[in-house]
């Protein structure tokens, strides 16, 4: 059942290892077939280096398993929260990567300092609210997923496809499994860039909305010209 999917999700959690967003069994992967409800995802707890195709596990949308002989993500539902909230996406990645991390251990969204940052993000990156210990204690991970739609209350997950969950770390999305992993990265690379900056000018100001305009929509807006046309 939804072999491609599942090789997708694999190759994309391995993907995480590479850029060097995740260590040990750190983070999760994991994508949706809106057609059919169903959700593939990492295995629990289990090592990148010894992780299979066949581990991956599908999830039905409200986190029961599908298939799979493994126990899914413990952020399964965090993932599921995501994907019933913003309606678009395809795909989720989770990492705790360092330097978002920072910024989500410091429960600061990340300002959107300069066109490096506005290339791929229409300001800057929320981070939500501390998690109340009454969430904690209700339904952790699935609070954890709420507390991500509220902080995006006005903004566009379209445009912004990533979040500090204070205290805690960045999760990202995209249409697919390929493009929530490539956030991730770049989410790390202006993190860090964010940090210096502020080390810099503590008083750093969030580039102005001219500039964040033309650097945003040259690249996705409906005029887009960064690139070449046809992906060539």
């Amino acid at each position: 059942m939804l072999e491609d999917l599942k090789k997708k999700v694999y190759d994309a959690n391995l993907e995480l290892v590479a850029s060097k967003l995740v260590i040990y069994t750190f983070g999760n992967v994991s994508a949706i077939d809106r057609e059919k409800g169903l959700i593939c995802i990492k295995p629990s707890g289990v090592d990148y280096e010894k992780m299979r195709v066949s581990d991956m596990v599908l999830v039905d949308m409200e986190g029961r398993t599908v298939e799979g002989d493994l126990r899914p993500s413990s952020d399964t539902k965090t993932h599921l929260a995501l994907y019933k909230g913003f309606s678009e996406i395809g795909a989720v990645a989770h990492t705790h990567s360092r330097y978002a991390t920072a910024w989500a251990q410091a429960k600061k969204p990340i300002p959107c300092l300069g066109t490096t940052h506005a290339d791929y993000f229409y300001g800057q990156v929320p981070c939500t609210r501390v998690i109340p210990d009454t969430k904690i204690e209700k339904d952790y991970e699935l609070e954890t997923g709420n507390l991500i739609i509220e902080a995006f209350e006005g903004i566009d997950y379209r445009r912004i496809k990533a979040v500090l969950v204070a205290c805690h770390g960045p999760f990202t999305w995209g249409r697919d499994a390929d493009e929530a992993v490539f956030v991730s990265s770049i989410l790390e690379s202006i993190a860090h860039t964010a940090i210096y900056s502020m080390m810099l000018d503590p008083k750093a100001e969030n580039i102005k909305k001219t500039l964040l305009d033309r650097h945003y929509l040259r690249k996705h807006g409906s005029g887009a010209y960064y690139g070449q046309e046809n992906n060539c």
